[in-house]
């Protein structure tokens, strides 16, 4: 179940998220939302 939050990321943080959301899409050719980059990985890291 998804939860809507509110959270504060480092730009350099960012950065390195947006550039692997820019290769999943390079490499699907298909949407992928920050929102999915982001859980997959949290959920890579937590394991």
């Amino acid at each position: 179940m998804s939860k809507r939050v509110t959270i504060v990321i480092d730009s350099d943080l960012d950065k390195k998220l947006r550039l692997r959301q820019a290769k999943i899409i390079q490499q699907k050719q298909a949407s992928c939302s920050y929102s999915q980059v982001l859980n997959e990985t949290l959920r890579k890291v937590l394991k």
